[in-house]
């Protein structure tokens, strides 16, 4: 069974699952999705961002704005619709 199979199963599973087994599942999986949603806590994440923060702020590397980026955005859409 493949991944995409494994993850439809498990959603259609927890949707209806009872209170009883959905604290279960929790439960075993709390500290991976607590890890998982706290990046913050990641020390080699908040490293990356901190070094990419000192080279954009620096002018080593170039940031976007949102209307840099929507109008790329803009331009990939009109490039896809035309095709």
């Amino acid at each position: 069974m493949n991944t995409a199979a494994i993850r439809d199963k498990l959603y259609d599973y927890i949707r209806v699952a009872d209170d009883k087994k959905l604290m279960a599942i929790y439960t075993m999986l709390e500290d991976t999705i607590t890890e998982d949603l706290e990046w913050w806590r990641d020390n080699a994440v908040v490293e990356e961002l901190q070094k990419r923060y000192e080279a954009w702020d620096s002018g080593k590397e170039k940031g976007y704005s949102m209307a840099d980026i929507d109008e790329g955005i803009a331009r990939l859409k009109k490039k896809r619709a035309s095709k």
